[in-house]
């Protein structure tokens, strides 16, 4: 991973906070009640201190491994759908050449993995919205298990065993984590400002993408017309965002993101319950525990 030289004040911060290895190096540090990946953590204060929000603004918030590069893509499209007018005709899209994480930060969407107590102060006091999208902790856990695997393969191939990691991520231990309260923070809040903060769940969208994918458009100011409708738009949006169209784009086969991920390790299956492939019963039973105990209360269930 790339990673920059940290402000002599962050140095200094992060040697009076809490750190774990986490799954494997680079190390997590406990600031705010959640774990931030060590080499991120300048620009997270950062972030806090000098951000400053738009009321047009659109932020799209996810923990790490919840389907954020389909939901970038989803929004991108949705969002500049009038310049890119036909998406049956896909040649000339941004999308056919561009990676969803390069797309994103353009225009008036941006994203974070950010907490929703740890996001700018201006972000909280504006108008702009925010789509915060979750998936099953089980398979959640599994992505995040393989994308570290990935990562610290490039690196020095180190890896943490999965029952190790399991028992980490059931402790919080996760980036960005614990797990929960990421889930919880935003469920609260669009249960009180549901104007501001839209709830979405990665399995209800794969469920049925078109439904989801109009109350998306909705939410941030750009409903579908009715002739959008009738000539296929939503569903045009859908095949040029889906899993088997972007994993084969040469683009999101090779090269890498300024963090030094590859492209490629952004798309492995992009499945609902592709844990059963990977975690037993009993493991699977230890996050159910889990999240009973941590959601219960709170209406969410999984």
């Amino acid at each position: 991973m790339q990673s920059s030289q940290p402000s002599q004040a962050c140095t200094d911060l992060i040697s009076s906070l809490p750190s774990d290895k986490g799954w494997d190096n680079p190390s997590l540090i406990l600031y705010q009640g959640f774990w931030f990946p060590s080499w991120l953590f300048d620009g997270v204060l950062a972030c806090q201190k000098h951000f400053q929000a738009h009321n047009s603004d659109i932020i799209l918030v996810t923990s790490p491994k919840s389907g954020t590069t389909w939901l970038k893509a989803i929004l991108f499209a949705l969002l500049n759908r009038a310049k890119y007018s036909d998406p049956n005709s896909e040649q000339c899209h941004p999308l056919q050449t561009r990676n969803p994480h390069d797309l994103v930060p353009y225009l008036e969407l941006l994203a974070t993995h950010l907490p929703y107590s740890s996001l700018p102060q201006s972000v909280r006091d504006s108008k702009c919205k925010l789509v915060y999208l979750c998936r099953n902790p089980k398979d959640n856990f599994i992505s995040l298990w393989h994308f570290t695997k990935k990562m610290m393969l490039k690196e020095n191939g180190d890896q943490t065993p999965l029952p190790e990691c399991l028992d980490k991520f059931c402790q919080g231990l996760s980036m960005y984590g614990p797990y929960w309260d990421h889930v919880l923070g935003y469920h609260k809040m669009s249960s009180e400002m549901p104007e501001k903060v839209l709830f979405m769940k990665y399995e209800e969208m794969k469920e049925d993408p078109c439904v989801h994918v109009r109350r998306l458009a909705t939410f941030v100011g750009c409903p579908f017309s009715e002739e959008e409708l009738r000539g296929g738009t939503v569903e045009g949006i859908l095949r040029m965002c889906s899993f088997d169209n972007l994993s084969t784009l040469e683009v999101n086969k090779s090269g890498s993101l300024w963090t030094g991920a590859e492209n490629k390790s952004f798309f492995r299956r992009g499945e609902v319950g592709d844990r059963v492939n990977y975690m037993s019963a009993e493991m699977g039973e230890i996050i159910d525990s889990v999240m009973e105990e941590k959601l219960h209360g709170s209406g969410l269930k999984f």
